[in-house]
């Protein structure tokens, strides 16, 4: 069975270096995102790979937290975070490609897999995650509409 991947896209109206500042302020998350309820940073220093912050959304009519560290990190163009849950690996991957001067394009890829060792999911949980990707993607397209809004009225710069 393929894991379940979401990926979405958004063109924005604004340079790719001031969307790359929305995506990896954590401390600004719970302004920027609507589904952010909390952030705490767990690391110090600028953001780069090892970068790790808890994330509290509201999801599903729950609150979720999470650990979430930076695996790989290209600025200003790309990166990718991972969490660990319950047997299950979470990869979201960030891409930001500037299209024309002040236009964007920022792309969202989520993914799920059973963790090294893990066992594969069940029949259940395969049901549960072809109704939890179109879940994931309303989300997803949620925060790339944040971030946008966001980038957009921040004026020029």
């Amino acid at each position: 069975m393929e894991d379940p991947r979401v990926v979405v896209e958004r063109e924005v109206a604004a340079p790719a270096e001031r969307v790359w500042r929305a995506l990896t302020d954590l401390e600004a998350m719970p302004r920027v995102l609507s589904g952010v309820e909390a952030v705490e940073v767990l690391t110090p220093g600028p953001f780069g790979v090892d970068t790790r912050w808890r994330e509290t959304r509201r999801m599903f009519g729950s609150r979720a937290t999470e650990e979430m560290r930076v695996s790989v990190c290209e600025a200003p163009r790309r990166y990718v975070a991972e969490a660990f849950n319950a047997g299950m690996r979470y990869e979201s991957e960030f891409r930001v490609e500037e299209r024309a001067p002040g236009r964007s394009v920022v792309r969202m890829a989520f993914s799920a897999s059973p963790a090294s060792g893990g066992k594969p999911p069940g029949v259940f949980l395969r049901l549960l995650n072809r109704l939890g990707t179109r879940a994931a993607a309303r989300a997803v397209a949620r925060d790339l509409a944040d971030v946008a809004a966001a980038v957009e009225t921040a004026g020029p710069g």
